[in-house]
């Protein structure tokens, strides 16, 4: 009898051993069950936390890109230059420009788009710099070939003091540069023209809508002492918005007049024998006419011998 209470109590504290030793596992999983899920959880706020950096990370950097293209656009608008194919190139940069800064703002979270504007921005500054070095290198020229022209009058003056027989010679050359080689350019006109029939009939009109080209009509004066034979005389268009107007901008529409290089709107060949000439001359640009007012310079033996303007509504 006693034994068989002595062998249940044992039981009993087996039991009890057991069972607490349950107890502490499921603890220990519970515990281990809420640090994982503590893990997880901080693990997914650390990610959001770093995407919202690297967000903020690529907003400031399309606000820098931003920043450097509004900069380059206004750095751009003050180059000024009267090489027509480079202020052409500039006009285009500054296009350009514009549409970057469009793109930025439509891919404002875009990593990879803005680091790409950001290159394209770093381009452009280096093109920009060349451009000011080449502003620079020809204005520099300008005023070398100013120094070296008032190095040659002065030489000049000195020459023509060295004897009475060189400064009479001299004199005589004075006398006629006085008098003019240069022709002389008179009655200037301008209309707009519209060409039907295939161009065989001409209309002026003073609408640039309805204008096809401008006819400039001129009276070349006599002139003894200029050089006869044949010679180009070229017509000079400057558009209302600054440009000059002509049918292609290559080596065959450029031109020299009074000492700089352009591009003429109309040529025509004359035989010129040192009497009146009239000439017309039609012009034409590569793109439709508009409306303002048009600069128009006539030039032959490199020198601007003529100007006028036409308005066209």
């Amino acid at each position: 009898m006693n034994m068989n209470m002595e062998n249940a109590g044992k039981d009993q504290k087996e039991e009890k051993k057991k069972g607490g030793l349950v107890a502490w596992i499921l603890l220990g999983i519970s515990i281990a069950g809420n640090g994982f899920l503590v893990y997880q959880l901080t693990r997914a706020q650390n990610n959001i936390i770093e995407k919202q950096i690297i967000y903020e990370k690529v907003i400031i950097e399309r606000d820098n890109v931003k920043s450097e293209l509004l900069s380059l656009k206004d750095e751009y608008s003050s180059l000024k230059t009267n090489d027509a194919n480079l202020q052409a190139a500039i006009d285009e940069k500054k296009t350009q420009i514009e549409e970057l800064l469009k793109e930025a703002d439509k891919h404002k979270g875009d990593a990879y788009m803005i680091g790409k504007l950001k290159k394209e921005a770093e381009t452009l500054r280096r093109i920009m710099i060349g451009y000011v070095h080449t502003i620079d290198s020809l204005n520099t020229l300008n005023q070398k070939l100013i120094v070296e022209k008032n190095d040659v009058l002065k030489d000049l003056s000195k020459e023509k003091n060295k004897t009475s027989s060189l400064n009479k010679e001299k004199e005589q050359l004075q006398a006629t540069i006085d008098k003019g080689s240069i022709l002389s350019c008179l009655n200037i006109t301008a209309n707009g023209i519209n060409l039907k029939s295939g161009g065989k009939k001409q209309v002026t009109t003073s609408k640039a809508k309805r204008a096809d080209i401008i006819r400039v009509s001129f009276t070349l004066g006599e002139n003894k002492i200029a050089k006869s034979g044949a010679k180009d005389v070229y017509v000079r268009v400057i558009t209302p918005d600054g440009k000059e107007m002509s049918k292609n901008y290559d080596d065959t529409y450029r031109f020299v007049f009074n000492g700089s290089a352009g591009y003429y709107a109309g040529k025509t060949n004359i035989n010129y024998s040192n009497s009146e000439i009239g000439v017309t001359t039609l012009c034409e640009g590569n793109s439709p006419l508009i409306p303002g007012k048009y600069q128009i310079e006539v030039t032959a033996d490199g020198v601007v011998i003529g100007q006028t303007t036409l308005n066209l509504d």
